[in-house]
Order: C-alpha cells, then structure tokens, then sequence
C-alpha cells in the first residue's frame, strides 16, 4: 500500500515546538512506516521522516514570514494532489482545502478534521461528504451536518513522556497563550491555591499576554516561553497537576494526554472533548467554574499517577491511532 501523508506547512513535520497538526502526521507516517507501509509525506523541506519527503518551501510560513501562506499552501496541496495516481490512498491532515481536488482525481482521499476554525467552513465538508472519508478526533468535535466514517483519537510516541510518581509542589499551564485556553484563569486558580505556577507555551495573542499575564508574574507564577521536547517532559512530569480551564469546545487537547502520560492529574474545565480524554475523580477532575478547580488542586494528591499513565497510554498512543486508521484505510480500498 502507498500513501501520502498530507500535513500542514506551517510548522516544521514534526515541530520544533508548537504545531499539533504536524505532530499528528508525523506520528501517523512514522507509525506506518514501522508497519512496513510505503508513505510519502508531504511537508516542509525541513521535516524528519524515515519515509520519503516531498516538499516545496525549506520552511514553513511560520518560521519564515517572508512567505505567503496561502500561496505556499496551494503551491504544497498542488503538489500532493497532482500526483495523486501515485498513490493508493491519501490522507489529508490539512483541513478542507485540499477536498476541492478530491472529485477530480481518482485516489481516495481520508481527512482527519483537526477542529473547525469556524461553522463558516463546514459547508466546503457539507459539499464532499460522499466522497471525503472523514474522521473526527473525539466524539464531542463533530458537525451534525457531515457523514463520519470513525473517530479516532490523537496517539502520541508514548516513549518521548517519563512517568514520574514523585511530581514537585507546583502546577503548570502548558499551551498555546490564548484567551481560548484559559491561561488568565489558571493564574487565579494558582493563586487562589497558593500553589506555584509554571507557564509554558507560544504567546498567540501578544495583547492578552501584555494586559493579562505579563503584569502577574512573579516568582509565584512564572513564564518559561516555549518548550522544547525534552523541557516539556520534564515540566509535565515533574507537576503536581496540569490546569486546563479552556473557555471553548476543544476538538481533543494534547497536553492533556501528554500530561497523564507523565502521570499527572488534569484539572479540566469541563467543555469539548474533555470528558472523553479524563475520567473524573480517577485521572483528572472535571469542574465548571474557578473555584471547583481550586478544590480539585487539593483533591489531587487522591489521585494514583500510574492511573493516569494507564489510562492515556491504552488511549492515546501512537501505535493505537496508526492501528486503526490503517483499518479505515483498508476499509475505504475494499469499498
């Protein structure tokens, strides 16, 4: 079976440091690879891949802001899908543009819907649902509009995340620095709770950071930029819990699993696909509000961290996602 990996061009495949899309198709062709399947990805011409890569920028328009990100991005689709009879199925991790070629070529096409940016997009998924194989990655991120083929949960290289059972006093933040992700909210939660609080991830909206976060620090809570792999294991490792107090519907949630793969507790705010990573009371608390979320902080030391390392590992691995969306591709081939 040949197949292409389609991933976005961004961030390099797999990233440096941010870039959750990159990081899932990287982990689904190198997932393949070991299966003995011939994949071709189709990434920055940085990527790191045992497959063969294809590539048309050196970097992506993230790293490199002289580019245009949409030229780049229809120039990278371009090339993928003109050469589309190379391949015996492709898989798009690259949202919805790539389905306007996936009626004019003859190789079946399976897209993984990473999240909806917007509801203004649904109808370019609406137009493909005969044709578009699409797979959700939790049963909270689907539109009511679109015919699904499976769900199938992000899997993760379990050996890059060190289960640690004697975690630090403190509790860390780690995402993307976004009013969406609650990184304002897990400020109050931390002091509300006396405890330390460790930041990490990429400022995303530089305004929230200014007049929200940057005025707070202190050596109570504390901003450590983005990490890298090996800074983000030990961060995540080393905490006692990892707050989550999202104000938006989240499609899945990486940090998440990599938190409890490390054996920490999550204390989620309970919205999107929340109640499908974490089991309440046993690898995380589920809470609503700032002062729930200041109760689970005391309720954590109840948790065993090698329940939570259980659970993401049989959930949340590489192995288990390359496992079944090889299924849906021989599914979609048989058809």
């Amino acid at each position: 079976m040949k197949v292409a990996i389609l991933a976005p061009v961004a961030w390099r495949t797999p990233p440096r440091h941010y870039g959750p899309w990159e990081q899932v198709a990287s982990n689904i062709a190198e997932g393949l690879l070991k299966l003995d399947v011939d994949v071709s990805l189709f990434a920055t011409g940085d990527s790191v891949t045992g497959g063969k890569l294809f590539s048309v920028c050196d970097k992506g328009y993230e790293e490199d802001r002289t580019q245009d990100a949409k030229v780049l991005e229809c120039m990278h689709i371009s090339n993928l899908m003109e050469t589309a009879s190379d391949f015996d199925i492709i898989h798009n991790n690259f949202d919805f543009l790539p389905l306007t070629y996936s009626a004019l070529i003859k190789t079946p096409v399976i897209t993984t819907i990473h999240g909806f940016s917007s509801p203004k997009i649904i109808p370019v998924y609406k137009k493909y649902n005969a044709v578009g194989h699409y797979v959700s990655i939790s049963n909270a991120d689907r539109s009511s509009e679109l015919e699904y083929l499976a769900t199938v949960y992000n899997g993760l290289d379990t050996r890059h995340f060190e289960f640690n059972n004697n975690p630090e006093d403190y509790l860390l933040y780690f995402g993307r620095i976004h009013p969406d992700k609650g990184t304002a909210e897990a400020i109050e939660i931390a002091k509300k709770s006396k405890r330390k609080l460790i930041i990490a991830g990429l400022i995303q909206d530089e305004a929230y950071f200014k007049d929200k976060i940057e005025p707070q620090l202190n050596s109570q809570i504390e901003y450590t930029g983005n990490a890298e792999p090996n800074r983000r294991n030990e961060l995540l490792g080393k905490a006692s819990a990892l707050l989550h107090p999202i104000s938006f519907n989240e499609p899945f949630g990486m940090s998440v699993a990599e938190a409890m793969l490390c054996g920490t507790p999550v204390i989620a705010f309970n919205k999107g696909s929340m109640p499908e990573l974490i089991r309440h009371e046993e690898t995380g608390f589920l809470v609503n509000q700032i002062n729930e979320a200041v109760e689970a902080v005391e309720n954590v030391k109840y948790i065993k961290r090698k329940d939570c390392h259980s659970w993401a590992s049989d959930m949340f691995s590489a192995e288990k996602m390359v496992d079944d969306y090889l299924k849906l591709y021989h599914s979609i081939l048989a058809k």
